[in-house]
């Protein structure tokens, strides 16, 4: 009976799963499916325990209890500004589960011809997952440096040690010699961390696209090698939807995933070429302009996540329509440290989501903004895209250099992740205000009233 029970919930959550990423593309239906997908893998764990056979029971929810009830309690404290680090580093636990799996199954007295060869690519896969998700955390965390560390014969390196894996591979399958899986998995972590640290932080987007993709794609190998269909689908699902994330934030920068993975961009800062100099703005002149505009574009980024100030971005939104006045939000891609951050912040700060825009969407109407507020946002506004021979040069920005007056609100005068100097910045009709942004725009919103 119980052998019976597990195809048919695990084609259920199979299923439920496939639904659930339906519901998940329309912000109306999203919570619903988030909720679908995380009934349906409960259904399938507790499916999972009904295995004819299956032993060490205790120990199996001893590693629950350890693994899920602090997630779910750091889960609930982390903070929105943090979410990308978390995903980071959960997207690795994944990977490193996968990982865990594959060593137990080549550690086996018995292979199958096809248990073996799976267990090998998840093992390398979920391995490089795995340190390359650490790296990623660690430099969104600010517990390393974010830009690029590249030295002497980097990729010639890399690829000995892809190399040495591989070769490791296959002479454990060749061979059976078992004695290989330990050094095989090792160097599949070393490889992860070395491909991970010529990475900037203006690529972590990217990498956490690409990470979450390896680790479905690991945990798809190791379901099909246990024979599990449910970990197995659910796999390629993840795999699927990361890869096709993957090139699209890759697309938004107008870069190859190959110079976002080999390019070592930002590892140095770029020369200056930008003529003209920075014009500061006081407070209340900002509130003027806000309050007395017809028309106002937000452009939200990194800025704005790090000050936690969505929740002020709401209230002046509301104080500028009090007077009479209409307000868009512009959302870049990769604004921000991961796909959507900006969206899921301002949701959090009940922005209604009609008024949050894609770059081509909004683009268009930047020439009849009145105002253009930029909120710590920098590489995804920076005209020099446009200018050939830039280190930005094809990358999609939005265009917010076309309004009338633009508004930069930044703490200082720093560059972004790229390490290229913003050309907006100097432009006649921006005006730089400095400060912290929830700071600041909470001041701008009692200025506004005040006018």
């Amino acid at each position: 009976m119980l052998a019976r029970l597990d195809p048919p919930v695990y084609l259920a959550a199979v299923l439920f799963f496939i639904l659930a990423l339906k519901r998940m593309s329309r912000p109306a239906t999203a919570k619903g499916g988030i909720l679908w997908a995380g009934g349906a893998m409960i259904a399938a764990t507790l499916a999972a325990f009904l295995t004819p056979g299956l032993g060490h029971l205790g120990l199996v929810l001893a590693a629950v209890a350890v693994g899920g009830a602090p997630a779910w309690i750091l889960a609930g404290k982390v903070p929105m500004t943090d979410m990308p680090q978390m995903i980071a580093i959960y997207n690795g636990m994944g990977g490193g589960a996968a990982a865990a799996i594959a060593a137990i199954e080549l550690l086996r007295s018995r292979w199958t011809p096809l248990s073996a060869p799976l267990s090998v690519l998840g093992g390398l896969i979920g391995t490089t997952s795995f340190s390359g998700s650490v790296i990623a955390f660690l430099k969104l965390q600010g517990w390393m440096r974010s830009r690029a560390v590249v030295y002497p014969l980097q990729k010639t390196g890399n690829v000995l040690v892809l190399a040495s894996s591989l070769a490791c591979a296959a002479v454990l399958l060749h061979a059976g010699d078992r004695s290989l899986v330990v050094p095989f998995l090792a160097l599949g972590l070393l490889f992860g961390l070395l491909m991970t640290l010529p990475i900037g932080g203006g690529d972590m987007p990217v990498v956490i696209s690409l990470y979450n993709a390896l680790t479905g794609l690991a945990v798809a190998a190791e379901g099909f090698a246990v024979g599990n269909a449910a970990m197995g689908v659910s796999g390629i699902l993840v795999g699927a939807a990361g890869t096709l994330l993957t090139l699209l934030m890759a697309k938004a920068m107008n870069r190859s995933l190959g110079d976002v993975l080999f390019g070592a961009f930002g590892a140095a800062e770029q020369a200056s070429e930008v003529q003209g100099s920075l014009k500061p703005i006081e407070l209340s002149d900002a509130a003027v302009a806000l309050a007395y505009a017809s028309r106002v574009v937000i452009v939200p980024g990194f800025g704005m996540a790090v000050a936690q100030a969505q929740h002020k971005v709401k209230d002046l939104m509301d104080a500028i329509e009090a007077r009479g006045g209409s307000v868009k939000f512009a959302i870049h891609p990769v604004a921000g440290r991961m796909p959507g951050h900006m969206n899921v912040l301002l949701a959090e700060a009940n922005v209604p989501y009609d008024r949050l825009f894609d770059r081509d969407e909004i683009n268009s109407e930047f020439a009849t903004t009145d105002v253009a507020l930029v909120i710590g946002a920098n590489d995804v506004v920076n005209p020099a895209a446009h200018r050939p021979g830039s280190p930005l040069a094809g990358m999609p920005i939005l265009d917010v250099e076309n309004a009338k007056t633009v508004i930069v609100l930044k703490r200082g005068q720093g560059k972004g992740f790229s390490g290229v100097e913003n050309e907006l910045f100097y432009r006649d009709n921006t005006r730089m205000l400095y400060g912290d942004a929830q700071d600041t725009v909470g001041k701008l919103v009692i200025e506004i009233k005040k006018v």
